[in-house]
């Protein structure tokens, strides 16, 4: 640990092609800049991978990186961040998981993990402190994840060890596979699927360095003035604690905007069903369940006896796979839903892109477009929860038509054809989660400009339906979405969790500015830390503009452009391709990039020190 800042110091890189280990030194410059976290990330990536190469070819690289303020008491910062080339999009993603993984990593004296190369047999990377070494795990390959971390803590037999792994998705370079660190996983972009190529299994950690901080005093100061905040915000300190994530359902029906029978409709008649208050209060939860210093504990253990009768017991299921297990594919099933939450965390498969790869294939199945002969004989209309479970394993295992869906929906669709492309609900070739883009204006501009695709984590959803802004309004949106970018970027570089975004607002603020003082001890003014998020968020734009995107390429759905929300109270609602363009143009201005390409320019490159 550096004894100055609460940085570990070192950045630890291993070549699995040369089974070589080395350390460097945490550089001040990148420190100042970049922060840490995905600013790391984004920076190591864009310096070590060279345009055009393969996402799953052992070019690639692999980035895990934490913040400066994991392992401190600043609330809810446990998180880690996986940055590297998407297999999925092309471009590059930026992961995120909670759990103990990250402080971990940090605690054994790291800021990030660079891992490059390829093995030519599967192996497990074993970091106890400052002993590194990669081990064999031919017979870890091809076991689901639990099982794989189970037996890697078994013969390490090291006390605190925390296992972040692989499952079979990743092993069959399913494009959207995740990484499972303990029980969360860093789900989207196929940053499992990378690790698949690079056939490394897992990343067991142990740290017992402790992370200095600069001001001890200030630092208790805030940590017990945002536990207070926390505690009592309505959704930090209620609603979150008691119904979790799945409280979206109900309350995003009601207003008209949950996404149903793959976006054709966003009012599910099942919602009830399927709601974190029937999980609530119908027994489904076991527990409530916290990352490392968090007051707020949203996760949930559920348990059912699932589709096969067996029980099931899972962490979640959050919003985002009621969404894409529930009414994304017209089911009311929970039980399903549970099941299926499992089975993702198992095989180790993002719930969002696989549940939209399968509502993709529950459309042209009922449009004609796929016969059963093409499905294997799966009966796949919407609503048919057993179908969905089937065709899940079908992709992790890349069987029949789970080969073709294994590829993400853009991929699918060019190779289905047949005009199943207006069916694929992806940005940049990631597939949505579930918040409303003909209902949120701004959250429209947001998936269409986000640098890693269909993503509700660099613009926020929350920040138009929080009454500041006028959801339906076009105007004041482009500036809006930039400077919400920016203080997303800063938090994912701190590394601070969305949810505190209730007390520490939607845009940077004195708050942030304090948290990246107490830990770094840089002296960051306001204008210091808007600079920071602004430069982390264009290198991500400028990799992906050496990748060859473009202007074109910032764009939504045909669904949305076209076709208005059929019913329900957002009914009429679309994004009118003319909206959508005045929206670019104000959004390119205000972050100083071409409006005709959506490049960065080269003043604002020099004013970022790029």
């Amino acid at each position: 640990m550096s004894g100055k800042d609460a940085y570990a110091g070192s950045i630890l890189f291993v070549d699995l092609s040369s089974r070589t280990v080395r350390r460097e030194n945490t550089p001040e410059d990148l420190k100042r800049k970049f922060l840490g976290g995905n600013g790391f990330a984004v920076k190591l990536a864009y310096d070590l991978i060279r345009p055009g190469v393969d996402p799953l070819g052992p070019e690639n690289v692999l980035v895990f990186a934490v913040g400066p303020a994991a392992g401190t008491l600043i609330p809810c910062s446990s998180r880690f961040v996986v940055g590297s080339k998407s297999p999925l999009t092309g471009l590059f993603v930026d992961s995120y998981a909670g759990g103990s993984w990250g402080e971990e990593l940090k605690c054994a004296g790291y800021d990030a993990l660079v891992v490059t190369g390829v093995s030519p047999t599967p192996v497990y990377l074993l970091i106890d402190g400052d002993h590194v070494e990669l081990r064999d795990a031919g017979h870890l390959w091809g076991r689901m994840v639990s099982g794989a971390q189970r037996r890697i803590a078994g013969e390490c037999q090291i006390p605190g060890l925390a296992v972040a792994a692989i499952g079979p998705a990743g092993e069959n370079l399913v494009r959207y596979a995740s990484i499972i660190a303990g029980t969360r996983a860093a789900g989207r972009g196929g940053m499992g699927a990378v690790m698949g190529a690079k056939k490394l299994k897992a990343i067991a950690v142990r740290g017992q360095k402790p992370v200095f901080v600069p001001d001890q005093e200030g630092m208790w100061r805030f940590f017990h003035d945002s536990l207070r905040r926390l505690r009592e915000h309505p959704g930090t300190g209620k609603l979150l604690p008691e119904v979790g994530t799945g409280a979206g359902v109900n309350a995003f029906n009601r207003i008209g905007m949950l996404p149903a029978r793959n976006w054709q409709e966003e009012v599910f008649a099942g919602a009830e069903n399927i709601s974190g208050e029937r999980l609530r209060d119908e027994g489904y939860f076991i527990r409530s369940k916290a990352c490392p210093g968090c007051p707020i504990g949203c996760g949930k253990v559920a348990s059912t006896y699932g589709v096969d009768g067996g029980p099931v017991i899972t962490e979640g299921p959050e919003y985002e796979t009621l969404y894409s297990f529930g009414s994304l594919l017209g089911n009311s099933d929970l039980d399903s839903i549970i099941y299926a939450d499992r089975m993702c965390d198992e095989l180790g498969i993002d719930t969002i892109s696989s549940g939209v790869a399968i509502a993709f294939a529950m459309e042209a199945f009922e449009r004609g477009i796929l016969s059963p002969g093409d499905t294997g004989g799966i009966d796949l209309h919407f609503g048919n929860h057993r179908a969905a479970i089937d065709l899940l394993q079908d992709i992790a295992y890349r069987r029949g038509l789970g080969d073709t869906l294994a590829e993400g929906v853009k991929r699918a669709a060019e190779i289905i054809g047949r005009g199943s492309e207006k069916y694929a609900m992806h940005v940049k070739g990631m597939e949505l989660p579930g918040h409303s883009a003909r209902g949120l204006k701004g959250m429209a501009l947001g998936y269409a400009v986000s640098t890693r695709g269909g993503t509700h984590q660099d613009t926020r959803p929350t920040v138009e339906r929080s009454g500041q802004f006028d959801p339906l309004a076009v105007q004041g949106k482009g500036k809006m979405n930039k400077d919400n970018q920016d203080m997303t970027a800063v938090c994912d570089s701190l590394i601070i969790c969305r949810y505190t975004e209730g007390i520490y607002g939607f845009f940077l603020g004195e708050d942030h500015v304090r948290m990246a003082n107490l830990v770094t001890g840089a002296g960051y003014s306001l204008e210091d830390l808007r600079k920071v998020g602004e430069r982390v968020y264009t290198l991500e734009r400028l990799f992906n503009v050496r990748e060859g995107l473009t202007r074109k390429d910032d764009r939504l759905p045909e669904r949305f452009l076209e076709e208005p929300i059929p019913g329900g109270p957002a009914a009429g609602r679309v994004v009118l391709r003319a909206d959508l363009d005045q929206m670019l143009d104000e959004y390119y201005t205000a972050r100083g990039w071409d409006p005709r390409t959506g490049a960065p320019t080269e003043e604002k490159l020099r004013e970022l020190g790029l």
